[in-house]
């Protein structure tokens, strides 16, 4: 029974019966999330460690499902084609070495490796294997735009993502726009040629904690509105 005078804080209760709803909905929208990491983490695993798929016989169809499958490709690199584009790896800042391959089905671009700031392009170009070539890899989409803060610049040549599709209409080539393939060797391998196999696949998976904090919040709003509501002003 109220007390004589006293009443109920319906506002504040209403404002954390609220919130404690919207936690709770983020909670959940979390542990979905979760799930829907996990499966990406298993797929891209299972793609990683399966056989190498020639690069052709990627289906035309839903390209992401195979984002990061193993591959191989053989064929002559087209060094006038070559793009360098700049990103860092384990080995500190400097360019991704892009060159287009020609096979017999068609023209598709390599992530042959990482070379230093200061590497110039012509040399690169000069360093490109004439002869036949087969390269082992992933699987990657094209990155069109640019980077987080940087926008690919194609009228002065200057590359922040890997955009297929821009770098090689740059080139007036008829390479395939939604791929790469991110090369873990080539053979032959020149010497002092760019360094492949420094691909990171790594998936950011904080999803757990992130719904344990909703749930917690959520649990302390509903908490509070009812400690309000049973203790009236």
């Amino acid at each position: 029974m109220i007390p004589g005078g006293a009443r109920r804080p319906l506002g504040a209760c209403a404002a954390l019966a609220l919130l404690a709803l919207l936690f709770a909905a983020l909670a959940v929208w979390q542990v979905q999330r979760l799930h829907w990491k996990q499966a990406l983490i298993a797929r891209t695993t299972a793609a990683m460690q399966a056989a190498p798929l020639p690069l052709e016989q990627v289906p035309v169809g839903d390209l992401a499902q195979f984002a990061y499958r193993r591959v191989r490709v053989a064929g002559r690199y087209d060094a006038a084609g070559t793009a360098l584009v700049a990103g860092a790896s384990t080995l500190g800042s400097g360019y991704w070495v892009l060159t287009p391959i020609r096979t017999g089905t068609g023209l598709a671009y390599v992530n042959r490796g990482f070379v230093p700031i200061g590497t110039r392009l012509d040399a690169m170009r000069r360093m490109t294997p004439p002869g036949t070539v087969a390269v082992t890899g992933l699987l990657r989409l094209s990155e069109p735009g640019g980077g987080v803060l940087r926008r690919n610049r194609p009228g002065d040549d200057r590359w922040y993502s890997r955009d297929i599709a821009a770098i090689a209409a740059s080139r007036h080539l008829p390479a395939d726009p939604r791929l790469f393939a991110d090369a873990f060797g080539e053979t032959p391998a020149p010497a002092g040629g760019p360094v492949p196999g420094l691909t990171v696949v790594q998936f950011a998976n904080n999803h757990l904690a992130y719904a344990l904090t909703w749930a917690a919040l959520a649990l302390l709003c509903a908490g509070g509105a009812i400690v309000l509501w049973r203790k009236p002003r």
